[in-house]
């Protein structure tokens, strides 16, 4: 294995033991949530989305730009495939950093580490989206993924994306999409119900995989999410509808 290296952000609290299904309101409630999930995210992705995810993830990484070595942020980073492919983009001259907030997905990211010579360049850090413990400018490139639609304060968010991205910079979001169109988004219900709910139920996470309908309905459509990023200072921002609308992506320059 190579020298991957996990550090724990001080300022984070350690995440509930009590997992509370029907009230996911507070960061607390997330964090437990996803460190619950945990042991079978990587699992369920494959099955719930086919394998698609690996391509979407891919036109994510693509669409930061990031090159031979950039310095570079995955904020969020669940299980670490983001930053994996980050990290074959920036190669060995280059760094990456998988930030989140679940000390559980963290030392699974970190266990997935490979001795392919583009995973050493990898560091691992448990820490807030809302409070990114890095300078002013810091990155070349920054990914999130599924993250956005999780996170407390969107606006905050973005604000902490932008201030520790360089200039002309560019920050890829990709998650659910929230559609305008009323058959795109009964589709997505419907798959939540009727193929996503029963396979979680499988690994006994049904409860924890029924909050997603919600989470989407009280997401941001990619107009939204638009004008968030410009009215955080942002230059420009447009977001790309993937896979029939099912999902997006949210591309802004700093």
């Amino acid at each position: 294995m190579g020298s991957m290296q996990l550090q724990l952000h001080p300022k984070l609290l350690p995440p509930s033991s009590t997992f509370r299904p029907k009230s996911i309101r507070s960061s607390n409630d997330r964090q437990a949530l996803f460190s619950r999930i945990a042991p079978v995210y990587d699992n369920l992705n494959d099955l719930l989305s086919l394998g698609q995810h690996r391509i979407w993830k891919r036109m994510a990484v693509s669409w930061t730009g990031a090159k031979m070595g950039d310095r570079v942020l995955d904020v969020c980073c669940g299980s670490g495939d983001l930053a994996f492919l980050l990290s074959e983009k920036v190669g060995s001259d280059g760094k990456v950093i998988g930030l989140d907030f679940s000390k559980q997905q963290l030392l699974i990211a970190s266990s997935r580490q490979h001795s392919k010579n583009h995973f050493r360049n990898i560091e691992w850090i448990e820490g807030d989206a809302l409070n990114l413990p890095f300078d002013d400018g810091w990155f070349d490139a920054i990914t999130m993924g599924y993250g956005l639609r999780n996170v407390i304060d969107k606006h905050k968010a973005m604000q902490e994306i932008k201030r520790v991205l360089k200039a002309g910079s560019t920050v890829s979001i990709l998650d659910f999409n929230k559609s305008n169109d009323s058959l795109t988004s009964s589709m997505t219900e419907w798959m939540i119900d009727n193929v996503v709910v029963p396979v979680a139920s499988g690994y006994g996470l049904s409860e924890e995989y029924r909050y997603l309908k919600s989470s989407i309905r009280e997401f941001l459509t990619g107009k939204e999410l638009e004008k968030l990023a410009l009215e955080v200072g942002f230059s420009t921002a447009r977001h790309y509808e993937i896979s029939g609308g099912l999902m997006g992506c949210l591309v802004a320059k700093r």
